[in-house]
């Protein structure tokens, strides 16, 4: 349980692929205005993401990298499975959620082309990981994606309010506020390692 929580953890905070590793930046830019868009973007990517790294890692392991040496092809492959992925979340978002598909607009497609979700699944792989621990990771990333959202949309939602100078108004604000946002996440390195006693 110590292990799960560990790298469930470290993925979400210490390693977070928004706020340190920067991928994913163009959903997180332009979907995080409101919460309930933040939210359900959010979902939509803990969902493909996991899904993802349960179909890519076998395929990898299994067909790419098997008797006959298929790596090379590993990236457009793993596309290929996250577009798919993408769309079958499009078809179930547009069927029962129909207002939430209409917010999340052109960013719903774009999580197909989300370098964050492409690098969790290619990332799982070069580090070696089994095939729990890449779920574990990946769920982590996705959680960690989540938390980068809502803290970002409320301080989005602050900004707002705020009166910034007119040369900060609209994308430069916003990219000082994702930027101290990304600063307070580097303060949590070393601290899970002192918890968890690494």
């Amino acid at each position: 349980m110590k292990t799960v929580l560990f790298v469930i953890l470290t993925a979400a905070i210490t390693n977070n692929y928004v706020l340190v590793k920067f991928l994913g930046i163009c959903p997180f830019l332009g979907v995080s205005k409101k919460l309930d868009q933040a939210t359900g973007m959010s979902i939509a990517v803990i969902f493909v993401e996991v899904l993802a790294t349960a179909v890519t890692w076998p395929i990898y392991h299994l067909l790419l990298a098997g008797k006959v040496d298929f790596t090379y092809m590993e990236t457009v492959v793993f596309i290929l499975v996250i577009a798919a992925l993408v769309q079958l979340v499009e078809i179930v978002l547009k069927r029962y959620i129909p207002a939430l598909h209409k917010s999340l607009g052109v960013y719903l497609p774009l999580i197909t082309t989300n370098c964050g979700v492409l690098g969790v699944t290619m990332n799982n792989i070069s580090d070696g990981l089994n095939y729990v621990d890449s779920l574990l990771t990946a769920l982590g990333c996705g959680l960690g994606f989540f938390l980068a959202m809502v803290i970002f949309s409320g301080v989005r939602s602050r900004v707002e309010d705020a009166e910034p100078p007119k040369s900060f108004e609209g994308l430069p604000i916003t990219l000082v506020s994702a930027s101290i946002v990304s600063l307070s996440f580097f303060g949590f390195s070393g601290v899970l390692d002192r918890l968890f006693g690494g």
